[in-house]
């Protein structure tokens, strides 16, 4: 991180609204900057969806070439490119190495630090930011502006505050039983602030499933497909649910699929059900098959087709005489219905726009206010993508907080 601010004097009053990763990075910036600094989480801890995220194995950032790296946010790059140019995957790690959570690559280039749990890291976290002042205030709720203050919900009733700057960073609306419900955007609208409402990212969608299939399937990977969406084409594999299919591969096309339905547009992809062979060869390996065997015993013995591949093929309507089962493999039709609920999705699309802010990630209509994390309105797939932007757009803001106030 780099550390060219001055400190003011004295010490600012900072509240930083919200204790996920970008709340808690404004405030550990600012306190290592000698600012006064009180953070209101309304749940009874910190960090809750940071701890959920690294239940399996914390990713935190990716490894990939940086010029690759930056691509994945979209056409939200011209704004977040800046503020990742100045915390970048590098700087991440360097920063997780200096609380004590020294990370490794994985061996598809995603970072994680060498315990995988968060709950190391985080606790390393709260303490570093108890020892250098923050005032860690649990159990209080957010509620509204009043005046160039807020009111604040606390265990022994409502409180209004007015600091010298505020750093919004409440996140999204996705699993809003960890903190992030989207509350705040009735406020935001009924102040004229800008946002798009927020949406699902990184979800699944419901699919019409036969009822035997997912009996059978549901929970079943299916691996080493071939996705395809436009010029988009990437391989990897997903999951199929009960309701229809979730997993890597399909939130990487998630934006896409997802924009369409809400356009009312069919949303599809196509899969390579046996990406490792060409349908000349696939074509030839079928045909050599025993014409008395069935086709699930063809299927598996010449394309090498798993029980689940087999059984996503008679999910289709029967073939035509002048249709061919090798098309029907190498060009699967995956056709969704709907995105999944956006309460049980990984992340969430929409929130303040950038144009209702400026540089520094101020509210033009409101100063002192400043924006960070998941409220804004960006979006990146998994793979560590969307905690660095949390990360550096935390970062970035309160670099632009520390200027405004030491110019008030």
């Amino acid at each position: 991180m780099r550390e060219t601010e001055k400190r003011i004097a004295p010490p600012a009053d900072f509240a930083i609204i919200g204790g996920g990763p970008a709340g808690l990075m404004a405030a550990d910036y600012l306190s290592r900057h000698g600012q006064k600094v009180t953070l209101y989480e309304r749940m009874p801890t910190v960090g809750r969806k940071f701890l959920m995220a690294g239940k399996s194995g914390l990713n935190l950032t990716h490894n990939e070439d940086f010029e690759r790296f930056i691509t994945r946010y979209g056409d939200r790059l011209p704004f977040l490119k800046p503020m990742i140019d100045s915390f970048t995957p590098s700087d991440l790690r360097q920063w997780a190495d200096d609380l004590g959570a020294e990370t490794y690559v994985g061996t598809s280039g995603k970072v994680f630090p060498k315990a995988m749990k968060a709950s190391p890291l985080l606790r390393a976290w709260i303490s570093r930011l108890q020892e250098q002042g923050v005032v860690i205030k649990t159990r209080h709720e957010w509620l509204g502006f009043k005046d160039e203050g807020h009111i604040v919900r606390t265990p022994d009733g409502e409180v209004f505050i007015k600091p010298d700057a505020t750093i919004f960073a409440l996140g999204g609306a996705s699993w809003p039983k960890l903190g992030s419900d989207g509350g705040w955007q009735k406020e935001f609208a009924a102040h004229s602030i800008d946002f798009e409402p927020l949406k699902p990212a990184n979800c699944g969608f419901d699919v019409d499933w036969s009822t035997g299939f997912k009996e059978r399937f549901a929970g079943e990977p299916v691996k080493t497909v071939v996705a395809r969406a436009g010029d988009h084409r990437l391989q990897g594999e997903f999951v199929i649910t009960p309701n229809g299919v979730e997993g890597s591969l399909i939130y990487a096309f998630a934006a896409d699929l997802r924009d369409n339905l809400l356009g009312n547009q069919k949303a599809m992809l196509t899969l390579d059900l046996a990406p490792a062979q060409t349908t000349e060869k696939l074509t030839q390996a079928l045909q050599r098959q025993n014409s008395k065997a069935s086709l699930s015993t063809k299927l598996r013995k010449a394309a090498g087709l798993s029980p689940v591949k087999i059984a996503l093929l008679r999910e289709l309507p029967p073939l035509l005489p002048h249709e061919d089962i090798v098309d029907r493999i190498k060009n699967y039709p995956l056709t969704m219905q709907k995105p999944r609920p956006i309460e049980e999705v990984i992340s969430s699309a929409g929130g303040v726009c950038f144009g209702a802010l400026n540089e520094d990630l101020m509210l033009t209509n409101r100063a002192g206010t400043f924006i960070a994390g998941e409220m804004l309105d960006w979006e990146a797939p998994t793979g560590g993508y969307l905690l660095t932007a949390c990360f550096a757009t935390g970062l970035h803001c309160v670099r632009g907080a520390l200027q405004w106030v030491s110019q008030k």
